[in-house]
């Protein structure tokens, strides 16, 4: 079976700045996998290639199978791509409620858009008591969880997340994976952008290491994390810690 999401070799950048190189990753139908690195490798750039943000300028990106580089975003959003980008990016002024809905604007059956709406209350029922508030009125925690329901009310087949832990206490940090690892189970793929990489690998399948703009690295998730390389340059420990 071809992967759902398939970047090839791709270079890509801002204007004379170079920051990834020749990077090529697959996340498979249903599959989480977790894209680590240190600030700056170019892990967020990537997101914006797959997401059609930043056209890359070598390289192809295919997602289900159909070649998708340099499509526009809200094209990429029609076909079944989401993106959660770093920063939670929400309308402050606006309320929960509205927000959560435009993510369903390029849908039009009401029912179904007000059953999923319910649905993303089911999935992060902190939100229920809090749709009529202006976004700007939630916890760090609250507004991570907004915005990964926001593109969830697209309906995508792919998932993008970028760094939901940043900033986030272990709580709510556990309760955004328990989400992840529900989401896997209803057939949604996910590429999973983190920082803390126990939790980025401790709810993915496979991972890839990303530096400077190139993979590095590539296994499953639990090799990975045994990884001597990984675990002292990411982790802090010895390979016999």
């Amino acid at each position: 079976m071809r992967p759902q999401l398939e970047v090839q070799n791709v270079d890509a950048g801002y204007g004379a700045v170079q920051v990834l190189w020749d990077v090529s990753l697959e996340v498979g139908a249903g599959e989480a996998v977790a894209l680590i690195g240190a600030n700056g490798a170019g892990k967020s750039t990537l997101l914006r290639v797959i997401s059609g943000l930043l056209r890359p300028e070598r390289g192809r990106v295919a997602f289900q199978q159909r070649d998708v580089t340099g499509l526009p975003p809200e094209r990429l959003v029609h076909l079944g791509i989401a993106h959660v980008p770093q920063g939670r990016r929400l309308f402050s002024d606006l309320s929960v409620r509205e927000n959560l809905l435009l993510g369903a604007w390029a849908r039009r059956e009401r029912a179904a858009i007000a059953a999923d709406l319910e649905h993303m209350l089911d999935l992060f029922p902190a939100l229920a008591d809090r749709l009529a508030l202006p976004a700007r009125q939630l916890s760090g925690g609250e507004q991570q969880m907004a915005a990964v329901a926001r593109a969830l009310m697209a309906r995508p087949r792919l998932l993008l997340i970028d760094e939901p832990s940043l900033g986030l206490a272990p709580l709510a940090v556990r309760a955004l994976m328990e989400v992840v690892v529900r989401l896997r189970r209803e057939g949604v793929s996910i590429l999973l952008v983190e920082q803390d990489v126990t939790v980025a690998l401790g709810h993915a399948d496979r991972g890839y290491v990303l530096e400077t703009g190139r993979i590095v690295l590539a296994d499953r998730a639990a090799v990975l994390l045994e990884n001597p390389q990984v675990r002292r340059v990411y982790l802090g420990l010895t390979a016999t810690s």
